[in-house]
């Protein structure tokens, strides 16, 4: 969907800007977007939990239920969308290698909702800001470790 969306709008670069759209960076941009569009559902569900389950566990607490609910969430959707075809393995095997992959940008995301939430007011009364801003800090580091570690595929 997105690849040829891309390729279409190629064919309107001018020359000097043609040649870095190159087939394979392409369905790597095109991949890129399809793991955002499933980043934006997970930034969905990890705001409903935390606004569910805010007042019973505190924002530290509900922001760690939410990563993982919303980092499950975003498995799956990867795992039949933007890396289809990319599924070797047992189910269960990949989700724990996309847990683990992607600590490093849990560790971002996490670290920069907390800060947020802990040192600017806004964000305590209305945690989708440090939601949102978290998501944007792992985002690019997840991509790749999930490309590279957890949805990797022979042509890669």
């Amino acid at each position: 969907m997105f690849l040829t969306l891309l390729t279409r709008l190629a064919a309107f670069l001018p020359a000097p800007l043609a040649r870095f759209a190159a087939p394979e960076r392409l369905a790597v941009l095109a991949q890129f977007i399809a793991f955002g569009c499933v980043g934006a559902v997970g930034m969905v569900i990890d705001t409903i939990t935390v606004y569910s389950l805010r007042h019973s566990l505190g924002l530290y607490g509900a922001g760690a239920v939410a990563y993982l609910t919303a980092a499950t969430g975003n498995w799956a959707l990867n795992r039949i969308w933007t890396f289809r075809g990319a599924n070797a393995g047992p189910a269960h095997a990949q989700w724990m290698r996309f847990l683990v992959a992607n600590a490093f940008g849990f560790v971002l995301n996490r670290g920069t909702y907390a800060l947020l939430v802990t040192f600017v007011p806004v964000c305590a009364e209305e945690p989708f800001y440090a939601i949102f801003a978290g998501g944007m800090a792992g985002m690019f580091l997840n991509f790749s470790l999930s490309r590279s570690m957890v949805f990797k595929t022979e042509s890669q």
